[in-house]
């Protein structure tokens, strides 16, 4: 049996992922691939009530990491390892590498301590490619204000964004074989040929 692949998406808010996800997915599944298309926060019935809370609800960010972990938790043992197992792709729209972006380098959270709890909860697992998509806090800032009302994350200041997205490409330099950074400021059908194009080498 083939191997399933992990495939994680990451970037700031209004970013534009749903869409080069939506792209991906059926890229794949037109090769005959099955495809698993989950999120973080979220992907089971119990990370679905953490992410409701999360969005929502003001907390400190210790609390914030740990439910973090917690749907993480779950959604590694739920829906993550057994699609791998099988041989199908897992397409996630973000995971551990939003936890640093955020609440370490949004929200200046001991790092020392997400290593922990990520080496408690993931073990040896991580992305097989992390699809990062840059762009400025300004033009994500207007492209929400577009699309709807923004939850307890999105309504943070444009200086905790920029503080996310260096964290986000501090990430990526220090990973550079797992990332591939896409400009998101690029029309969408560029974007989407692009990773496309990038694909085509993971197969």
């Amino acid at each position: 049996m083939q191997k399933g692949k992990f495939i994680t998406f990451e970037g700031i808010d209004g970013a534009g992922k749903t869409t080069q996800i939506d792209a991906l997915e059926f890229w794949l599944r037109e090769r005959g691939l099955e495809v698993v298309r989950t999120r973080e926060p979220g992907g089971t019935p119990l990370g679905e009530k953490i992410r409701a809370m999360l969005l929502a609800d003001d907390m400190c960010v210790a609390a914030e990491t740990l439910l973090f972990f917690a749907s993480r938790a779950e959604h590694i043992e739920r829906v993550i390892v057994p699609a791998l197992e099988r041989g199908a792709w897992v397409l996630s729209d973000r995971f551990t590498d939003a936890t640093y972006a955020y609440q370490v380098g949004g929200k200046n959270f001991d790092p020392a301590k997400v290593e922990m709890l990520e080496t408690l909860v993931q073990g040896a697992l991580q992305p097989f490619k992390t699809v990062l998509f840059d762009i400025s806090p300004e033009i994500a800032a207007q492209r929400l204000a577009r699309a709807r009302a923004a939850d307890r994350f999105e309504a943070e200041s444009r200086e905790f964004f920029r503080r996310v997205r260096e964290a986000y490409l501090d990430r990526a330099q220090r990973s550079a074989e797992r990332f591939f950074i896409v400009d998101a400021s690029r029309e969408p059908h560029s974007i989407t040929e692009a990773l496309l194009t990038e694909a085509q080498s993971w197969i």
